[in-house]
């Protein structure tokens, strides 16, 4: 499967004291290529959750490579690795658009969990989504 790309530009209240992207604020640009990466494929996010599942991040790593800057258009590019029986992995690479420097490297699992549960049990992914999400070859 080709990734998935979005772009974002990096604003001023996502910067440190150096005008450096915080750190934390690459996980935020994950998230956005995730939920862009599953509405392109067709399966919403918000439908997920209008249908009572929802998917929690479990695990997440990031690997810095260079600084972004205030102002720079950043591409996201997305991917699903594996679907399993009731979590998703996706990985990251975000770059600098205007060069194609890579900046962060990414993971992050998602478990499945049933928001109409009190204590939001995981249960198994819908075959919906995991049909929609399947890796695909070429």
């Amino acid at each position: 499967m080709p990734d998935h790309e979005h772009r974002v530009r990096v604003r001023y209240g996502e910067t440190d004291q150096m005008g450096v992207v915080y750190h934390a604020n690459y996980l935020a640009y994950m998230e956005e290529g995730r939920t862009r990466l599953m509405a392109s494929r067709g399966a919403s996010y918000a439908e997920l959750e209008r249908t009572g599942f929802g998917l929690a991040v479990r695990r997440a790593s990031m690997r810095f490579r260079a600084p972004a800057l205030y102002d720079e258009e950043l591409l996201v590019k997305t991917r699903v690795d594996r679907v399993r029986g009731a979590s998703i992995n996706f990985v990251y690479a975000i770059l600098r658009a205007a060069d194609g420097t890579l900046l962060c490297e990414g993971e992050t699992e998602l478990a499945c969990i049933d928001l109409k549960s009190p204590d939001r049990r995981p249960c198994m992914l819908p075959e919906s989504i995991r049909r929609e999400l399947e890796p695909r070859e070429g």
